[in-house]
């Protein structure tokens, strides 16, 4: 029987949040995948501690998470890491639950050490977690908490839709909505100007020492990032209208989303580069700069772009263009302004592999498979690219032993966390407490990975109503069998599997979706399925 947290106060015992019930798998079995934590946990330096410590980590992730099994356990390994890493960054707060960047204080955070600049990768990342009271704690906070929800750019009422579209629930947006639309008019006051188009500095979009940043007024910027970040935005909150009943307001940011969709494809598109630029700000005409960077894929998070866009692609795998061993380049390689610095700024973006950029990419990479009829790109691209970024989660220490690994900024040929080899010497040949201190960087939250793995690979795509779509994007033969179990998903447990032979999990051979335990449909091989649940 579960036990509520009432009971618990009543009778005074000790339950750790999102812990009252166990997720119900229908194929793997929970402590089968227990070595990880207690491997993460034997190999970490626990520095910083907040709501759920290491000795409670099994616990926590057990009730949680999903499960997920695959005969990659490289890759397999990262998936429980991030979600180890994840749980450390819940917070308990007098404002509620909400989800840190950093583990130890940094002086340019807000409120409870909290910065929204990764806030739509928390809300993305963390859907997925069974319990729904951190995130709607989370959401709460950035508007009526005292929090900053515009100090960097952020697409924060997109990423609350994203949550709402895993675990639905009408009453809690329609609430929000309010905080959501006087959110968006306060960027449109100070960050939209006569251009049409929304600005933005590079550091406060997250990426300072950019490229492009150089060329503009104040490091400032016509970005695909922002004018993305409010396409998504004005999108997400016509939507939650709708399900308020306000077809005046959905109509009006209807009519936003698609001025603001225009201006990204009339303005950024650059047609002989083929590729969505910065028009730097403060220059004589609106002049875009000459230089490629990874953000211009960030419309396709968003799936802005028509299908003539797609050729942008071309530049992810272009030895020239963004690819390297360690994840994708930040700039384009061929590009003068392009630097790998172990000097100045630790948080360069003219070349280094970020994290955080990598999970904007892969998210749109998804997108444009799912969603476009193109041939630029392939599940395998995607498969490429996800097993580089799973790959770049490493660190050897000082002792020789390789251990799991997040940190900041990667050197993209050598694997190496920049900004944390810069840190570790940067004041008198120690840590640096004006930076942030000892290992500023560790576990650090400004990226996803479970996401990629859950509506990317597996194929969970989230939508609202009763349907339930799951397309793979894992290429032909390249696994023998995965499962994915204990999804919660409307209010459902849903199991995806895989077995190409049919003697791994005894279920019969192929693709079969389970619901609350019971097959609901099959497929001989990867393809789509959509079933009404």
């Amino acid at each position: 029987m579960m036990v509520t947290r009432l009971a618990c106060i009543l009778f005074g015992i000790i339950l750790l949040p999102g812990t009252e019930g166990r997720a119900q798998h229908a194929v793997l079995q929970p402590d089968r995948f227990k070595s990880y934590i207690s491997a993460f946990n034997d190999s970490d330096e626990e520095i910083y501690k907040q709501l759920i410590p290491n000795s409670k980590a099994w616990e926590f992730l057990a009730a949680n998470i999903p499960l997920f099994e695959c005969p990659d356990k490289q890759l397999e390994q990262t998936y429980y890491f991030r979600w180890w890493t994840y749980r450390k960054h819940l917070k308990q707060t007098p404002a509620g639950y909400i989800v840190t960047e950093f583990l130890p204080d940094v002086p340019w955070a807000g409120k409870y050490n909290s910065i929204n600049c990764p806030a739509g990768h928390h809300f993305y990342e963390g859907r997925w977690l069974r319990d729904t009271t951190f995130l709607k704690q989370y959401a709460r906070f950035w508007f009526r908490g005292g929090a900053s929800p515009r100090a960097y750019s952020s697409w924060a009422a997109d990423a609350i839709r994203a949550y709402t579209l895993v675990h639905p629930d009408n009453a809690f947006l329609t609430d929000l909505l309010p905080d959501l639309v006087a959110d968006f008019r306060e960027w449109e006051k100070t960050h939209l100007d006569s251009t049409g188009l929304f600005w933005q500095t590079d550091n406060r979009d997250g990426m300072e020492i950019s490229v492009s940043g150089a060329y503009g007024r104040k490091d400032e910027g016509y970005r695909a990032t922002i004018n993305s970040y409010m396409f998504g935005n004005a999108k997400a909150i016509a939507d939650i209208a709708g399900l308020a009943g306000n077809t005046g307001m959905a109509t009006e940011f209807s009519r936003r989303a698609a001025t603001i969709k225009s201006r990204i494809i009339s303005r950024l598109w650059d047609d002989k580069a083929r590729f969505f630029k910065v028009i730097p700000r403060g220059l004589p005409s609106l002049q875009r700069a000459d230089v490629r960077e990874l953000h211009g894929f960030t419309p396709w998070y968003f799936s802005i772009p028509d299908t003539r866009h797609a050729a942008a692609w071309g530049q992810l795998h272009h030895p020239q263009g963004f690819l390297a061993p360690y994840g994708p380049t930040t700039t384009e390689q061929r590009h003068p302004g392009f630097r790998i610095a172990y000097e100045g700024h630790e948080c360069q973006w003219n070349g280094p592999s970020w994290p955080f950029s990598t999970t904007i990419t892969l998210t749109a990479l998804a997108n444009l498979l799912n969603n476009y009829e193109q041939y630029a790109m392939t599940k395998n691209d995607f498969w490429k690219l996800l097993t580089t970024y799973s790959r770049s989660h490493q660190r050897i220490r000082e002792d020789g032993k390789l251990v799991p690994w997040i940190d900041e900024n990667l050197n993209p040929y050598t694997g190496d966390w920049i900004s944390r080899t810069r840190l570790a010497t940067m004041e008198n040949g120690t840590w640096s407490k004006a930076k942030g201190g000892r290992e500023r960087g560790k576990d650090y939250n400004h990226s996803a990975f479970a996401d990629h793995v859950i509506s990317g690979l597996v194929g969970i795509r989230p939508e609202a109503g009763n349907r339930l779509v799951i397309n793979p994007l894992l290429p032909d033969n390249t696994w023998d069998y995965f499962c994915l179990d204990g999804v919660r998903y409307h209010g459902r447990n849903i199991t995806v599997v895989y077995d190409k032979t049919g003697r791994k999990y005894g279920k019969g051979a192929g693709l079969r979706i389970l619901v609350d335990g019971t097959e609901k449909a099959s497929a001989p091989g990867l393809s789509k399925i959509t079933i009404t649940i």
